[in-house]
């Protein structure tokens, strides 16, 4: 008896069809030995149809779910307009699941050997179904470890989203155009992992996805896209941040202005002396502290963010604030941490001091490279002061110094009540 092999399609989530063989009769499955009349291929195609989740019950009151076709206005199934790419998916899947079956009809019907080529396309298949079953969560889980030198936690932190995204299951087979996008509008919407009351910031959206398109640019590279799908894909808009600082006079009042944890007054001006980050300040040890006759005060350390090691001159009042000297071994500002606590007091010192902006920590760094390009110390100076890898990152200070030096222009009056006027 011959049996019919027919190439079918199914719907499932994420708009997508997957490809199975249909066999009539059922023939006994030559791995399971189980009698079945489906194969499923684990190949898929992007729709043509936009499908969604119907809920009902069924005979016996349960709820059920099935996937249907969304209808416009008119009534008729609601069309997706595919891209070039996604055509061109479609299309070799489809030559690659006939060739699969036309191979099963050849092993029940005619026993056919193959010749050389249709083995090449057989092993083909078999290496791209395998591919296409290997999951991209573990993939990027293996890049990131990759990167525990630099910027992991940032790496680890957009795989968490991605995880979350994709229930924790997302195969290559997965990926394609319209998933990336999808992926893309759910961390602009999302709420963020640290506060589930607000979003993700932009800039945190930014970090993470351009993450997961260095894993797509990699596995096309490694050979498991078929092709460069990252290229395809729009990277997020970068939002520019408002820079808060402070001014000289500000600062002076913040001195004489008593905290209640002398700890964070010290460290924060010695950021605004400095230019160091939080981090950077916390894990600061009296050995990285060095003079070098002629040519003043030093610190020799690896910057905690970039990795990228410094050796950076610091001013003689920068060095002053520390106070006596310790073992090497110390860190200069012991028992330093970031809290909820210290901030309260970094908040209520500002207070104290008259001073109403919105200044975190971080703004002590900003105020540093902010004066600094205001009393006319170059920008690739600063930039390296900063420790910043790129010209650009510094360029967003410039920015910020044109009001300061329109305050400063502005200083000059000249008293036109006195003698002739113009």
């Amino acid at each position: 008896m011959i049996t019919k092999i027919a190439l079918r399609q199914k719907p499932i989530s994420g708009n997508r069809q997957t490809l199975y063989l249909d066999f009539y009769p059922a023939i006994l499955h030559p791995e399971t030995g189980r009698e079945t009349r489906r194969q499923f291929l684990n190949l898929y195609l992007n729709n043509e149809i936009e499908i969604e989740d119907q809920r009902y019950l069924d005979a016996n009151g349960k709820e059920q779910k099935r996937l249907v076709p969304v209808l416009d206005k008119k009534g008729e199934p609601k069309k997706i307009k595919l891209n070039h790419a996604d055509k061109q998916h479609n299309s070799e899947t489809l030559k690659l699941a006939e060739q699969i079956r036309q191979n099963w009809d050849r092993q029940l019907n005619g026993n056919q050997a193959l010749n050389s080529l249709e083995k090449r396309l057989l092993e083909k298949d078999n290496k791209d179904r395998e591919q296409a079953e290997r999951s991209f969560l573990d993939y990027y889980k293996q890049l990131a470890d990759k990167r525990k030198s630099s910027n992991y936690d940032n790496w680890i932190s957009a795989y968490k989203y991605l995880e979350i995204f994709a229930n924790g299951n997302l195969k290559f087979a997965d990926i394609n155009e319209r998933f990336c996008e999808n992926f893309k509008e759910y961390l602009l919407s999302t709420k963020s992992n640290k506060s589930n009351k607000v979003n993700l910031s932009q800039n945190s959206v930014v970090s993470y996805f351009n993450k997961f398109k260095a894993t797509l640019k990699q596995a096309y590279k490694d050979g498991l896209l078929s092709y460069d799908l990252n290229s395809k894909i729009k990277q997020v808009p970068l939002e520019e941040t408002r820079r808060n600082f402070l001014t000289i006079e500000e600062l002076n009042k913040l001195i004489h202005t008593e905290c209640q944890s002398p700890l964070i007054k010290q460290a924060a001006l010695f950021s605004a002396l400095t230019g160091l980050r939080f981090s950077d300040i916390q894990k600061l040890v009296w050995s990285e502290l060095e003079f070098i006759k002629g040519n003043g005060y030093f610190i020799k350390f690896t910057q905690k963010k970039t990795k990228g090691v410094e050796m950076m001159p610091i001013s003689d009042q920068a060095y002053r604030l520390l106070g006596m000297r310790k073992e090497l071994n110390e860190n200069v500002f012991e028992g330093l941490e970031y809290s909820a606590f210290q901030n309260k007091h970094l908040y209520q010192w500002l207070g104290a001091a008259g001073i109403t902006k919105d200044i975190t920590f971080h703004c002590f760094r900003h105020t540093f490279a902010t004066l600094q390009l205001s009393l006319g110390t170059d920008i690739y100076t600063v930039s390296k002061l900063l420790g910043h890898r790129e010209l650009k990152t510094t360029q967003i200070y410039s920015k910020v110094i044109d009001p300061i030096k329109r305050a400063a222009v502005d200083k000059i009056q000249l008293d036109y009540s006195i003698g002739n006027k113009i």
